[in-house]
This record gives structure tokens, sequence and C-alpha cells, in this order.
């Protein structure tokens, strides 16, 4: 009894001492979590919310903190969630002392530096997650060997990570979610990969500089959801194992180098909903198994070499959404199965090799939204049924062969925002209703047969950006209704038949930058007063030429293209930068005929050639600091060129050819350094040509038909003191073309003189040709002569008997 007694009594006083070691223990460790958190927090150069700054004080338990949670039973930091706080700073080593850490989440802020190595030394630890930092650090190529064995998801996506991936992940075997993504990883796709058997979610390993080839044991990952490699630099074909992963949902290959054909064995993966492959190599045929993917929404094929024709079993793929078969080699016919998708929202066959008529089939596809067919040899009629598809808000059939007028049923899809049919050859007058489609904001229809008037029913509220019906053969005036598209931006109906007066009400549109009216008949003087303060605020490209405007030039336009005189691109939205995607204008440029398919917003090009246009050239040009390129050729434009247009720094080209302009070349003009291209001949000018800086690089034709210019590149010298040339009473009555002076026309007849004197002794000393001589002497000149070779004693010719 007393024993027991003596039992109680020591196990009673070895709990109090047991509790309290506990109570020590669990003490220091939650003052050492304390300590690794205030690490941090003084790493921490910004906190934007003050969340840190306010919460995470010594005066209170650290579990109470702000995206801190501790174990009830330890009174340890089990989980750290400082997510998307706006934080800037570093990770401290001491993070790693938090050793009982399960989760960590530093997602969405701005880290940077090193991921401490002591991170990967918390053995607990389950989640790792520092999405979208600026984290810049290579990972221990041990990093699975000795901890982490309990990490399930590893998420490092979106920071400045370098370095080849740890062949030793592949012994974090308990790996759910694994993703790399968008970093600077360099090497192979390490093949121990295929041993996370347990990744059932997301292998990301995308938008880095991984070469080499897919490794085979991937296909041990068996209940993968989602891969994604793409954005890399693999190469090879793709392995016909991959296509037995019948747990994938999701494979994204795109932007790689992939070669080879695509394996019928694709069409195993019943479960697969997303399939990109798009800006590879790859080559061969669609296989027709690919029908078989019922349950695939996403379909993207663009940017490779396939060819042949496009599987009717497409038509199967009843919940495809987007299909993207663009930039390829495909030829044949669209197959009408492909009418039965009718959930199919977008749809791009673009610019491959196909034929035949657009299938009547497509007005099916009520679901519709996108549909880009331009680029192809499609032929025959737009269909009428393309009317049905009222949710269509973007329709490209540029560049085709389809012809006759546009149906009626187009004025149903209220809902379009861009139309282009340009380079085809369409005809017909253009609908009214497009003038009412509010919603409308690509207009094109440029290069074809349209003949009529422009729609003049443009609407208040009228979306338009962008129009073009450059190429046809339009006639009458430009709707004034234009003027209710205040966000029109370019406006070009080049090289059609109309006639109008310059467009005076355009200049209040404050956002147009593109005008082009070249190749019609326009007229009138284009310097008559305007209520507009600030005329074109934003134009860039004025291209009138080959039309008949008449008068002074534009002196107040000059004064006030505000785009051209300062540039300011921080007003440039981004509505500005969508619009100059859909340009597609033809300027001459340089003396040269130019397509231009993107607007740059630098660029800026004035061309008032081939017009009537009278007076002297304005001083107020010179205003046009920005501008880069000046045609004012071919008109009768008169007096000195203004010394102004040296303060033009940006010009490139100038061209001022074919008028009545007289004077000396300005010495300015040799400021302009970026000068490449210059043209002032067939003038009235005179003097010596500068010869400094662009003007030593110019050639003869630049100058050439002014009888006054002297100097290099001329071969006419400058003799005089003042630079000009000596020129002889005979050069002035007859005015030697550029390259022939005196000396070389004398030499050129003296040359000629003797020879001519040569030849004709000879032929008046033999008597041939018979002919020539005859003709000139008569026929009784050559018996004459017969009879004084008789009397020479010449030998006797031998006589052909007949």
């Amino acid at each position: 009894m007393e024993r027991v007694s003596s039992y109680f009594l020591v196990l009673a006083l070895l709990l109090p001492i047991h509790y309290l070691m506990d109570y020590s223990s669990a003490k220091n460790d939650i003052n050492t979590d304390r300590s690794s958190l205030l690490a941090l927090k003084s790493q921490i150069t910004l906190d934007p919310q003050n969340v840190l700054t306010r919460n995470w004080s010594t005066e209170a338990s650290v579990c109470s903190w702000i995206g801190v949670t501790c174990d009830s039973h330890y009174n340890r930091v089990t989980q750290l969630n400082i997510s998307d706080m706006g934080l800037v700073g570093t990770l401290p080593p001491e993070i790693g002392n938090l050793s009982s850490l399960v989760s960590l989440d530093v997602n969405e802020n701005s880290f940077h530096g090193p991921i401490p190595p002591s991170i990967f030394n918390m053995s607990f630890l389950e989640v790792l997650e520092v999405r979208n930092n600026s984290l810049s650090s290579s990972l221990p190529l041990d990093m699975c060997k000795h901890n982490l064995h309990r990490l399930k998801r590893l998420r490092l996506s979106y920071n400045e990570l370098y370095g080849e991936i740890p062949s030793s992940l592949g012994q974090c075997s308990q790996f759910e979610y694994l993703s790399l993504y968008n970093n600077n990883f360099t090497g192979f796709v390490p093949r121990e990969i295929g041993n996370l058997t347990k990744l059932h979610e997301v292998l990301n390993l995308g938008e880095n500089q991984l070469t080499g080839v897919i490794p085979e044991e991937i296909h041990h990952l068996h209940n993968l959801a989602v891969l994604d490699l793409s954005w890399n630099k693999l190469s090879g074909t793709l392995p016909p194992t991959i296509f037995n992963m019948s747990s994938l949902t999701m494979i994204d290959l795109s932007s790689n180098t992939f070669s080879g054909a695509l394996p019928s064995e694709i069409g195993d993966m019943k479960a697969l909903q997303d399939l990109y492959l798009e800006n590879n190599a790859l080559t061969g045929t669609i296989p027709k198994e690919i029908g078989n993917l019922h349950n695939l929404q996403d379909m993207w094929l663009s940017s490779n070499e396939l060819s042949g024709s496009i599987p009717r079993e497409v038509g199967n793929m009843t919940a495809l959404m987007k299909l993207y078969l663009d930039y390829n080699r495909l030829s044949g016919t669209i197959p009408k199965e492909i009418g039965n998708l009718h959930n199919l929202q977008g749809m791009s066959l673009g610019s491959n090799e196909l034929s035949g008529s657009i299938p009547r089939e497509v007005g099916n596809m009520t679901a519709l939204m996108n549909l880009y067919l331009g680029n192809n040899s499609l032929s025959g009629q737009i269909p009428s049924t393309i009317g049905n598809i009222l949710s269509l808000i973007v329709l490209q059939l540029s560049s085709n062969k389809l012809i006759s007028e546009l149906p009626s049923s187009i004025c149903n899809l209220t809902s379009l925002e861009y139309l282009l049919l340009s380079n085809n050859t369409l005809e017909g007058t253009i609908p009214q209703c497009f003038g009412n489609l509010s919603s409308l904001v690509i207009f094109h229809l440029n290069k074809n047969q349209f003949r009529g008037l422009i729609p003049a029913t443009f609407s208040k509220g009228c979306s338009l950006q962008s129009i073009n019906l450059n190429g046809n053969k339009l006639q009458g005036p430009l709707p004034k209704s234009l003027i209710n598209c205040g966000s029109l931006r370019g406006l070009d109906v080049g090289n059609n038949r109309l006639q109008d007066e310059f467009p005076f009400w355009m200049d209040g549109l404050p956002l147009l930058r593109v005008l082009v009216l070249r190749s019609n008949k326009f007229d009138g003087n284009m310097s008559l007063p305007s209520q507009t303060k600030i005329p074109f605020p934003n134009l860039q490209v004025l291209d009138i030429s080959h039309n008949r405007f008449v008068g002074s030039l534009p002196q107040r336009y000059f004064k006030n293209f505000r785009a051209m005189i300062e540039v300011n691109e921080t007003n440039l939205s981004n509505d500005y930068a969508f619009f100059t995607d859909y340009v597609e204008m033809r300027l001459t440029l340089k003396g040269l005929d130019q397509l231009l398919q993107r607007l740059l917003s630098a660029f800026t090009t004035i061309d008032l050639s081939s017009n009537r246009f009278s007076g002297n050239i304005p001083d107020s040009i010179g205003n046009l600091k920005f501008l880069k390129y000046l045609n004012l050729s071919h008109n009768n434009l008169i007096g000195n060129i203004p010394s102004s247009l040296a303060n033009m720094s940006e010009l490139e080209s100038l061209d001022l050819s074919v008028n009545k302009l007289d004077g000396e070349i300005p010495s300015e003009l040799t400021r302009l350094t970026f000068l490449a291209k210059l043209n002032l001949s067939r003038n009235n000018l005179v003097g010596q040509i500068p010869q400094f800086k662009q003007f030593s690089t110019f050639e003869n034709d630049s100058y050439v038909g002014n009888l006054g210019l002297c100097g290099v590149p001329l071969t006419r010298k400058c003799n005089n003191e003042n630079g000009h040339r000596v020129q002889s009473d005979e050069e002035e009555e007859y005015g030697f073309i550029d390259g022939f002076g005196w000396r070389s026309v004398v030499m050129g007849y003296g040359c000629g003189f003797i020879v001519g004197i040569g030849i004709g002794y000879i032929i008046i000393r033999n008597g041939r040709p018979r002919w020539l001589v005859e003709f000139f002497f008569g026929i009784g000149y050559n018996n004459n002569k017969k009879k004084k070779r008789r009397n020479r004693a010449t030998p006797t010719p031998t006589r052909r008997r007949t």
C-alpha cells in the first residue's frame, strides 16, 4: 500500500514538471515563429495597405496577426497567407525557421531577390505558392531529395527564375499540382517527372526556354488533367503515347517547333476539352479520327504546315466552340457538315488554299460570333444564309474570288462590328443599311467593283473607326452624314470616281488620323476659311493626290496639323492600337507605290501631288517638324524653296518636282539629316547644288531639268565666284541637257564629219552601193563611171551568164 502511494506521489510531482517543460518548449517555438515573421516584416519596403505595419505588432499574439494561422494544439504557425497585398521586398532566410508551416502563400505581390534555400528544408510544407512576383534565382538541384516529401502544390509561375529544372522533382512523390510557367528555365524537361504519378491537376512548364523533346515517361501521368508545355523551344515529333493519357482535359503544346504528323491516336482522348497545337511545324493531314472528340470545345491548329482537306468528321464535334485552322496549307472545299456545329462561336479557316463556294450550311451555326475565311481561293456568291447568324460580330472574307452582289440578308447582321470583304470581285451597289449598323467599327470593301453612291445614312451614335472603300467605281460626293461618326480614325476612298469639293466639314473630327482622297475628281480651292479652330488635330496621313484642286496651298492646315507639329504619344489609346491593326492603304512614298498594313504612331505624310495648286510654298510648312514624307510635285508652284523646310527635322522624303520653282536651293536644307529621297527635277532652279551631309548622297536624277543648276552630281561645273555656272550664248539658245555640254557636242559632230567624209569618198570611188549612188547622182553617172574604169585598164570583171 505504501508502494502504491509512493508511485502516485511521484507521478503527481512529474506531471507538473512535464507540463512546465511542454509549455516552455511551446513558448520557445512560438517565439521562434514570431521572430521569423518579424524578420519578414523588416524586409518589406512597401506595404500599400499597411496590413503588416499596423497589425503585425509584438503586443498582440502572433496567432492573431492577419494572414497567420496557428495550430490550436501545438500553438505553432502552420499557414501564412499574405497574397495579393501589393507588398514589395525580399524573402528573408529566417522564413525557413517556421518549421511547422504547412502552407506558404505569397502570390500576387512584388517580392524580388532569390527564394531562400531554407524554404526547401521545411519538412511539413504541403503548399508553396509564390506566383506573380519578381523572384530571381535557381532551384536547388536536390530540392526534393531530403525534404519536401509532403509537398503537394508548387506554384512558382510568373517570376524570373532560371537554371535547369531539377531532376530531383521526381522525388516529390506527393505532387498534385506543379506550375513553373513563365520563367526563364532552360535545359530539358526531366524524364524523372514521369514519377509524379499522383499529379492529377496541372503540370505547367510553359513559357520558358526549355529545349529537347517531350520525354516518353510523361505518359505515366495517368491521372493528369492539364498538360502545358507551350511557348518553349521543344522539338521533335509528338510522342503517340502522349495521346494515350485518357485523363487529359487540356493539352497545350503551342508555340514550339514540333514537327511530324498528328497521330490518329488523338481520337482516343475522349475526355479532352481543349487542344492547343498552334505555332509549330506540324505536317500531314488532319486525321479523321479527330471527329471522335465529342467533348472538345477548343481546337487550335493554326500556323502549322498541315495539308489536305478538312475532314468532314469535324462535323461530329458538336461541343466545339472554337475552331482555328488558319495559316496552314489546307485545300479542297469547306465541308458542308461544318454546319452541324451549332455551338461554334469562333471559326477561322483563313490563309489556306481552300476553294469552292462558302457552303449554305454555314447559316446553321447561329451561335457564331467570329467568322474568318480570308486569304483563300473561295469563289461564288456570299450565301444569303449568312443573314441567319444574328450573333455575328466579325465577318472576314477578304482576298478571295467572291463575285456578284452582296445578299440583302446581310442587313440582318445588326451585331456586326467588323466587316472585311476587300480584294474580291464583288459588284453592285453598297447596301444603304450599312450606314444604319450602329455597332459597325471596321468597314472595309476596298479592291472590288462596287459602283454607285456611298451610303448616306450614317446616323448619330455611329461607331465606325475605319472606312476603306479604295479601288472601286464609286461615284458622287462624300456623304456629309459621316460627321456623325465621331470615333472615325481612318477614311480611304482613293481610286474611285468621286466628284466633290474638299470635305472641310470633316476637319472637326477629333480622332481622324488617315484621310485618303487620291485619284478621284475632287476639285475646288482648299484655302477657303473654316469655322474649326484646330482642324484635323490628329491627322497623320493626308493624301489628296491626282485630283483637280486649285488655288494656293492650304496654309491654314500647315499651321494646325498638331500630330505633325508635336508628338504626344501619351494620348494614344488602346482603341488607336486596335485601329492600326486594320490599316491597309497604298501610298506613294519616296517615289514608289507602297502598301502599308500598319500605321505607326510616328508615321506622317502629306501628298498633294498631281493637282493644279499654284502660288508660293508658304513658310508655315516648316512648322511640320515631325512630318516624314512631303510630296508637292506636278503642280504649278512658283517662287523660291522656303528655307523653313529645314525645320522639318524628321523629313525622310521631299518631292517638289515638275513645278515652276526658281531661285537657289537653300543651303539650310543640308540640316535634314534623315532625308533619304530628294526630287527637285524639272523646275527653274539656279546656282550651285549644296554639298554637305545628305546632299552628297543624291544623284543626277534629283536635279535634272533645272538648266541653271551646277555642281556635283551634274557634269555642269560652277565657274564664277558666286557659284553660278558660266553659260555660252549657244547653250542659252539651245539648252543642252544635263551631262551633254558643248565640248561633248563638238567632239561628236567632229568625229561624225570625218567618218562621213571618208565613207562618202569610198562610195563615190567604187560606185557602190549602186542604189545609193543612183539616188544621189542619177543613172547616167553609173555608165560614165564604168567607162572611166575601162580607160584606166582596170581588170575586167567576170560577168555572170544568165
